[in-house]
């Protein structure tokens, strides 16, 4: 009798897991108490999605970190996007969930200046605007859409100024309003048209991109991508949870990756992840997952680590939710990837703290350059920050020793602005140091930094888009002095190498303590395998007079001291308008 009954319940329980096609639905992992899951019964959403929102709208140095998710289905919401919020659909296609009303940041916290909205993303979803302007996403620096179907029009700017967004594996049905952003790269994305752009607008594999050319409008246009991969997203297939990790393209591609014509991604078993969660885990737990053959899924949170999580195994899959932050505190650097062939890195945030580090994050062995040009090893969403939060001091904050790596929206940012900022506080000599071989950025943001903010020693060098400040804060003309002359240029191409290609750099200063100049915004040897196309130098409001770039390139252009803005077309053979 009892065993009978046992047996009803169990059926009684597996029943209701039942989908209406028959398939088992997989109970929700535990992600932890700050990933928010929806579906559309659910008649709280609305209310957790605006708490969420007033945690985080100004909260760009606190410590919280949320994602929220919406299982397949339609959406009646009004979803705003604070810091350190990660929204994402769970859909094998965009499509599969759509929210009606809108997915927006507006920064109305600042009164509509974007140019602080940073830490934000949006991915893996339709939005269908029900306001007549279209939907809104006025972002600066780390703050990416992808794989996004805007059913409508798309707004970059809220009314006032925004600089330096990233747009990725989208398609926007109506227009794309620029407005006032100053910088902006798209990668494989279409719409039906594109209005305006301030100084540096780039696209690479994008469909209808706008009419005109540099530097009579600010556009510049790459017909197709190289190597890719785009970034694994969170779905539910079948009922059962699965990480999607898009084919790689070794071909030069344009568009969406999800068209009718694309290959299927790969479906991974969430059971195939060590589901990280910071109230619970140390490097020790991460590393011993990570050593019996997981890969690693990084929940929302600040995680304080003792030790460098290691990547040994070539193809680990490193997926951050939330955007969780790293902070190494022994000096050791919070992620060390010593087999990178077709390793995954995406949607992680390193933050530097008082232990210096020589670097934050290493991508292989210095002296033992490995890579796979077949199984390239591709880093999305990367982002670094020394000070700003707290204290933090770090020599570089990325470093790739091994050849034929792919880097999809880096950020990589000595704070100018927040908590423990100055010239002998926040200390970081280098952003990004590239030493081997066939190495491919699409979107580099380096900022402020106190030496070569990119520095470049690998052949075969790719760079899809550039954006980059100078420090604001060098003390002295001799405090900031490179062995090549006045300060130190941003983007550096060390004499040796004999092959490299980059398109559309800008360079920006406004240099607040000291009349203090740099000789070339970017250096490099001239060798006829190196070619960059369209750079700037801008001078920015609010310099101490006197401060500045004397040449964009090698000598080459005018300065941007007394002039606001000063144009190279090619390097070389470089002309000056």
């Amino acid at each position: 009798m009892l065993r009978g009954f046992g047996r009803f319940v169990g059926y009684v329980i597996l029943s209701i897991f039942i989908l209406e096609r028959g398939t088992v639905r997989a109970a929700d992992p535990d992600f932890g108490p700050n990933v928010y899951i929806f579906d559309p019964t659910q008649p709280a959403a609305q209310e957790k999605i605006h708490a969420v929102f007033k945690l985080q709208e100004r909260a760009q140095f606190g410590l919280g970190r949320y994602a929220l998710l919406f299982k397949p289905g339609k959406y009646e919401l009004d979803v705003p996007v604070g810091f350190f919020t990660h929204v994402a659909g769970l859909g094998a296609l965009p499509d599969d969930v759509i929210i009606h009303g809108g997915v927006w940041t507006d920064a109305g916290w600042m009164g509509h200046n974007a140019t602080c909205n940073f830490w934000r993303i949006a991915e893996n979803l339709a939005i269908k605007p029900t306001k007549s302007s279209g939907n809104t996403w006025a972002v600066s620096q780390a703050a990416p859409i992808r794989r996004l179907h805007v059913i409508g029009d798309l707004n970059l700017a809220a009314g006032g100024w925004s600089s330096g967004g990233f747009m990725a594996d989208c398609r926007i049905d109506g227009h794309v309003r620029a407005q006032s952003q100053q910088q902006w790269f798209s990668r494989n994305s279409q719409w039906q048209h594109w209005d305006g752009g301030a100084w540096n607008i780039a696209f690479a594999g994008c469909q209808n991109p706008p009419d005109g050319t540099w530097p009579e409008r600010p556009f510049t246009t790459i017909a197709k991508t190289h190597h890719l991969r785009e970034k694994p997203f969170l779905a539910i297939i079948d009922g059962q949870w699965k990480v999607m990790v898009p084919p790689l393209r070794l071909e030069e591609t344009s568009g969406v990756s999800w068209d009718a014509r694309s290959p299927t991604p790969v479906a991974v078993p969430i059971e195939s992840f060590h589901i990280a969660r910071a109230d619970r885990d140390t490097a020790v737990t991460i590393n011993a997952a990570l050593s019996q053959g997981k890969h690693l899924l990084i929940t929302p949170g600040v995680y304080h680590l003792d030790d460098s999580i290691a990547i040994t195994r070539p193809g680990t899959i490193v997926l951050g939710l939330g955007l969780p932050s790293l902070v190494p505190m022994t000096g050791q650097p919070a992620l060390r990837i010593d087999r990178s062939e077709g390793t995954i890195v995406s949607g992680l945030m390193i933050d530097a703290s008082p232990a210096i580090v020589d670097n934050l994050v290493v991508i292989g062995i210095a002296g033992q350059a490995r890579g796979d040009a077949a199984n390239p090893a591709t880093l999305h969403d990367l982002y670094c920050r020394v000070g700003g939060n707290g204290p933090g001091k770090a020599k570089c904050m990325v470093t790739i020793h091994d050849h034929h790596v792919i880097g999809d929206n880096l950020w990589l940012w000595r704070a100018d602005h927040g908590k423990n900022v100055g010239w002998t506080e926040n200390v970081c000599a280098n952003g990004l140091i590239v030493n081997g071989d066939d190495v491919t950025m699409y979107g580099l943001f380096v900022e402020h930094t106190q030496a070569y903010q990119t520095i470049w020693n690998g052949n075969g060098g790719r760079v899809y888009f550039y954006q980059s400040e100078l420090p604001y804060d060098p003390p002295s003309a001799e405090a900031w002095h490179s062995a090549a002359g006045a300060g130190y240029a941003s983007y550096k191409v060390n004499n040796h190498v004999t092959t490299h290609q980059a398109w559309a750099l800008g360079v920006y200063h406004v240099i607040k303590s000291a009349p203090v100049m740099v000789e070339n915004g970017i250096e490099t040897p001239a060798a006829p395998g190196i070619k960059l196309s369209h750079m700037l130098t801008y001078r920015l409001s609010g310099g101490k007079p006197g401060s500045g770039i004397t040449h964009v390139i090698n000598g080459i252009a005018g300065e941007s001291v007394t002039k606001d803005r000063t144009i190279v077309l090619e390097f070389p053979q470089a002309t000056s308008p």
